[in-house]
């Protein structure tokens, strides 16, 4: 039994994009995982074969033990929004040090209170790097801060990492609206209100 559950890790975790594992009972009531139909009279009689599909994604490089334990006591969120250029120099600093990080776009009224409830009082960039708050893009004080978390200075990333893409700072809610025969959905809810431009609202003063 242990040997058929190292092998379902080891189908799982073996980088494919998707996967459809095989579960089996032999004659002897041994249960087996793999990524192949059983052989021919393999299993009793009367019972069946289970089939799972899984979809696994893109394989993703580990992280070296001594960046992913830094990573993990101090995670590093960066909120950004469009048309900013002073947000896409702090992103592009993060990417060359080497820091892994998660990305939250702030673009309506909801992301905005989300961005609120994270400790901003509204001015982007705004980076976490665990409890350190750093508020304005300031590459000297970011590097500072990056280090006495624990992040080394010269990028460890493996050479394909993939950087996770951005995401709204409130995700969107799901949709429950009824569908009409049209198409078109009923009670949709309200849009949020976007946010104008960056220059011209006091909430994104660099």
């Amino acid at each position: 039994m242990r040997a058929s559950r190292m092998a379902l890790l080891l189908l799982l975790c073996g980088g494919m994009a998707s996967a459809q594992i095989y579960k089996w009972t032999d004659q002897k009531g041994v249960t087996h995982f793999s990524d192949t139909p059983p052989p021919a009279k393999a299993a009793p009689a009367g019972k069946p074969v289970e089939v799972k599909h899984y979809d696994t994604g893109p394989a993703t490089p580990a992280l070296p033990a001594e960046l992913a334990t830094v990573a993990k006591a101090s995670p590093v969120t960066l909120y950004t929004t469009q048309e900013c250029d002073i947000c896409n120099a702090a992103r592009a600093m993060l990417q060359k040090r080497g820091v892994p990080y998660t990305e939250k776009t702030v673009q309506n009224s909801d992301d905005m209170a989300a961005l609120r409830r994270a400790g901003s009082a509204g001015r982007l960039p705004y980076l976490l790097i665990g409890r350190e708050r750093q508020t304005g893009f300031e590459q000297v004080t970011w590097d500072e801060a990056l280090t006495a978390a624990g992040y080394p200075a010269q990028s460890l990333l493996p050479a394909n990492y993939r950087q996770t893409p951005p995401a709204p700072a409130a995700p969107p809610p799901a949709r429950t609206a009824e569908t009409t025969q049209s198409g078109k959905p009923e009670n949709q809810a309200p849009r949020t209100q976007r946010l104008p431009p960056v220059n011209a609202s006091p909430d994104f003063q660099f």
